[in-house]
């Protein structure tokens, strides 16, 4: 790696790296294919789920290609009046003339009289060729001519689908605008220089663009889908890690200034004494991320790659553009303060005094500060206590956009489970016996035969229960296994629907966490060992990282239901919480422990500590409370998911680089000294080098 980081920090070098990067970054942004991240994400289930089986048998049905809007009317809660059943009416008329059933456009009144349903059938390739615009159209159609106070609200299928594209309309911007802001404000601070932000900004920025362009290229040929929340959590991802990177590389480049004249022999030993490290944790990230391919549910398999690309690309622009960039720059990019080579220049002069004195200290009380330490993370991850897995249909979008309030409407006149879709197809020869056993279980309020196909006939069951609610799977649950128990040919009856497939989805969730987690374990373990020459080390690191996570589920459990009003986790939240906790906590740990090693081998193992600390305390803060900040930025679009992990991720962040990085982890090394390294020793190996230089 010498000789690459001789060649990128050279001092004609540098220049041709530089040059080369921009006219190969250039090339790639002109001829990669534009690719477009879909707005609306996809269930991606198996196909050996029911509910998927189900999709795959209705797309030869005669009604495949039909969706449905429904329309729902109230006067907040009031009773309709005459002019208001009679203009509900006349809307049914004009809404019908959009359909491709217009008989079936009739309108339905409440038994309280407090509210009326409209439902229309549409053509579904109309619908998703456009869905925006088909809901705008619907919705401008049934507010026309609506007497004051009478409000028309679209949900069912449509007017779900497009509030969740709304959510996301404009992500990209926002998220990029946002995260920018956040990245830029803190490299200020951090940096504190009105010019040097601008350079690890431009290259992250430019990593993020390319990153974007070549996930989206290679979505088809990888047979994947990038949503518009895949395409959020990418640039959330590259910023935050490529930023750390950044800020890693640059603190100890100024370390080194403060000790050479030569600004490329310091930004030689920066690469060669950082860019291991930053190789690691990349890795580990990257190849944590691609364990996503072996989940069951294709958005999780496609959120893997996609990132896992996005990492290594911001690995690539650390460890190349960045330190190119900013040797050729010179001392001058750290204006006001440009670091001069100091006669007396040792490990961390910029954040020695601080965190030497805090290393002193956890020395001195090593097992009160682990106990300490552990008992407040403890505590934290208490509040687990009560939490749930898994979000209602109306849980899952923050605020009240008209879908969600119109499906608490209907929940309220009509019944939780009218706008529900539970689709059962059984053998034509089973009818009879499939809508009696149907009728038979409690919670299931009508069942109605449909058209058949190949064999197959269509039951659509209307269920006593809120959509994608615990007691909505719990009727899919068991109606499944009375059908499956039956006779044949009924126990040939297959149940889907909307309710069917976020149960398959909410399962499919919990066996790629049983899958997934294990594997990340592993993989952390495997790298950290090869890197610290310990076995020792890796227990201790995972085993801290952990309890952080279990830490933050806990106190984000208290925030989500005390202070945000979710009742629950989404589904993939806990996985996706756990994977960049994680590969990004062992990151901290990573930059802390190789620094530490590195000290232990000339100073011994808890000396060693407590410089390693002292020389990177600052920085890893620095970059801790930059990515915490990060990451919280994806609260800035109204999906409760995507604001959860963004929660959970900036409190883990901040609990790890805190508590875990600050005091747990070096008193852990405190307590165990030499042991840590086993079965290495780089503290005997260190005095055996002296005493023999000594000798000679």
């Amino acid at each position: 790696m010498r000789a690459i980081a001789r060649f990128i920090s050279g001092r004609g070098t540098a220049w041709v790296v530089l040059g080369l990067s921009v006219v190969a970054i250039g090339l790639l942004f002109a001829l990669l294919p534009k690719g477009s991240s879909d707005s609306y994400p996809e269930s991606g289930l198996p196909d050996s789920s029911e509910a998927a089986q189900v999709s795959a048998l209705l797309e030869q049905f005669p009604s495949a290609d039909s969706t449905a809007a429904i329309l729902v009317y109230d006067r907040g809660g009031d009773a309709l009046t005459d002019a208001d059943k009679a203009a509900v009416t006349a809307s049914a008329e004009a809404l019908a003339s959009d359909s491709i059933a217009p008989q079936a456009v009739v309108p339905q009144f409440s038994d309280d009289g407090t509210a009326a349903l409209v439902a229309v059938p549409l053509d579904a390739a109309e619908v998703d060729d456009d869905v925006q615009a088909a809901a705008e159209r619907i919705r401008t159609t049934a507010a026309d001519g609506l007497p004051d106070g009478l409000t028309a609200l679209l949900t069912g299928p449509l007017g779900f689908q497009a509030d969740i594209g709304n959510a996301f309309a404009g992500a990209d911007f926002r998220l990029l605008l946002v995260t920018v802001i956040v990245v830029a404000v803190l490299l200020i601070i951090t940096y504190r220089s009105p010019v040097l932000w601008i350079v690890p900004l431009a290259v992250v920025g430019t990593a993020d663009g390319l990153a974007r362009i070549v996930v989206t290229s290679l979505a088809e040929p990888l047979g994947i889908t990038v949503d518009a929340s895949i395409a959020g959590i990418l640039s959330v991802l590259v910023f935050g890690a490529g930023t750390n990177y950044a800020l890693l590389l640059v603190a100890r480049y100024r370390e080194e200034l403060t000790r050479v004249d030569d600004r490329h022999r310091a930004m030689l030993t920066a690469v060669t004494s950082a860019g291991p490290a930053i190789a690691a944790s990349g890795g580990t990230v990257a190849l944590s991320l691609l364990t996503l391919l072996f989940a069951q549910l294709a958005g999780n398999r496609a959120l893997g790659v996609a990132c896992a690309i996005g990492v290594a690309i911001a690995v690539l622009f650390a460890l190349i553009v960045l330190p190119a960039a900013l040797v050729v720059c010179g001392r001058g990019l750290f204006w006001p303060f440009i670091p001069r080579v100091q006669k007396d220049a040792g490990v961390g002069t910029e954040h020695k005094g601080v965190w030497m004195r805090l290393g002193r200290g956890v020395q001195r009380r090593p097992a009160v500060v682990a106990v300490v330490a552990t008992l407040g993370i403890a505590a934290l991850a208490l509040g687990l206590n009560g939490g749930r897995v898994g979000l209602s249909q109306t849980d899952q979008l923050i605020g009240d956009p008209d879908s969600v309030v119109a499906q608490r409407i209907v929940d309220e006149a009509f019944g939780a489970g009218l706008t529900g879709q539970t689709v059962v197809l059984t053998p034509d020869a089973a009818v009879a016996d499939a809508t009696a056993l149907a009728d038979g279980v409690d919670g299931v309020v009508s069942v109605r035969a449909g058209e058949s196909h190949d064999g197959l006939t269509r039951l659509d069951l209307t269920l006593d229960a809120e959509p994608q609610s615990d007691e909505a799977f719990t009727l899919i649950q068991t109606l499944r296994t009375d059908y499956a128990s039956s006779p044949a040919p009924l126990d040939q009856t297959l149940v889907g629907g909307n309710d069917a497939t976020a149960l398959d989805e909410n399962t499919a969730a919990a066996a790629d966490q049983a899958l997934i987690i294990p594997l990340i374990l592993a993989i952390v373990f495997l790298i950290l060992a090869l890197l610290l020459r310990s076995l020792v080390a890796p227990v201790l690191l995972i085993a801290s990282v952990l309890a952080t996570f279990f830490a933050s589920l806990g106190a984000s459990n208290l925030i989500f239901q005390n202070l945000m009003g979710f009742p629950a986790f989404d589904a993939n939240v806990v996985l996706f919480a756990f994977l960049f906790l994680v590969a990004l906590g062992v990151d901290y740990n990573i930059f802390l422990t190789t620094r530490a090693r590195e000290e232990t081998v000339a100073h011994g193992t808890r000396e060693g500590m407590v410089r390693a600390l002292s020389s990177t305390g600052g920085v890893i803060t620095s970059a801790g409370i930059l990515l915490a900040a990060v990451f919280a930025v994806l609260g800035v679009l109204p999906v409760v998911a995507l604001t959860q992990i963004g929660v959970i991720v900036c409190i883990g962040v901040l609990l790890d680089t805190l508590v875990v990085r600050t005091v747990l982890v070096p008193s852990l090394v405190f307590l165990t000294g030499d042991a840590f390294w086993w079965p290495s020793h780089p503290a005997r190996r260190g005095s055996q080098a002296r005493g023999n230089k000594l000798e000679a």
